[in-house]
């Protein structure tokens, strides 16, 4: 939560995600309802709708006086560094989820272990990272 009270100031994931998370989980949902669970504004919603069929993300059909969208989950994504991964990966992760749900636990013997970010791995650098002006 942020100082002022009025929640976090930055998140992991954008609000298109969580727009093509919503989708994933119900392809039949109202851009209002999709807007009001998310938090943001329809009109943003509806943006960003835009935004993924554009970029081939998701198509719409009408069905009646609704939409129906479908997601082409083997789009990769956007950003160079993830773009070898389709965005599936993401949506299993998250769309199996029901908000609320708490995330499966580790099996027994897991080993990912996660190391304090006090003790860096035997062969990590430790040289502090610095920038030009």
């Amino acid at each position: 939560m942020s100082m002022s009270g009025q929640g976090p100031s930055w998140t992991f994931l954008t609000h298109h995600a969580r727009v093509l998370l919503k989708i994933a989980r119900d392809p039949e949902a109202r851009l209002r309802d999709v807007a009001q669970s998310i938090g943001i504004t329809e009109r943003a919603v509806q943006g960003i709708v835009a935004d993924l069929h554009e970029a081939g993300y998701l198509t719409r059909r009408r069905v009646g006086r609704r939409n129906h969208y479908q997601l082409n989950l083997d789009h990769s994504f956007r950003y160079p560094t993830e773009a070898h991964a389709p965005v599936r990966t993401l949506v299993d992760l998250f769309a199996s989820l029901e908000p609320g749900q708490d995330p499966p636990a580790a099996a027994e013997g897991d080993q990912t272990d996660l190391q304090p970010m006090s003790s860096p791995p035997n062969n990590a650098s430790t040289t502090p990272v610095t920038s030009s002006p």
